[in-house]
């Protein structure tokens, strides 16, 4: 894990190099939207701190850089939350029926239909 923890801080250390700004800004439009949710997922709480801050460096900058479509990219970001946490709650709701069901069917035997 702490490889990984390692990669991750190198490439947040890209971010501060002139040229690579430089090429994120002109591109911005197609960097942002696919880099956003790792940014926002390591600033909700990535467990190292220097990842932490270099993660929250890199989003500052691509808020200075183009506010409208930082936005943007968080609408869809919390919109995407949302479809998620509701396909979460069905698929619970989903096995808590089917335990029901499996539970009425079977009342002689215990029934474990997940872990």
């Amino acid at each position: 894990m702490n490889h990984m923890m390692q990669v991750a801080e190198r490439a947040l250390f890209l971010w501060n190099n002139d040229h690579i700004v430089s090429l994120a800004a002109q591109n911005r439009s197609v960097i942002l939207p696919v880099i956003y949710s790792a940014l926002e997922k390591n600033t909700r709480g990535h467990w190292n701190q220097a990842v932490h801050s270099l993660t929250l460096n890199a989003r500052k900058m691509f808020l200075e850089m183009d506010q409208e479509l930082f936005q943007e990219c968080k609408r869809r970001y919390e919109e995407e939350e949302v479809k998620a946490r509701l396909a979460q709650e069905r698929r619970e709701l989903t096995w808590q029926r089917l335990e029901v069901v499996a539970s009425k069917s079977m009342p002689s035997q215990a029934v474990m239909v997940r872990n």
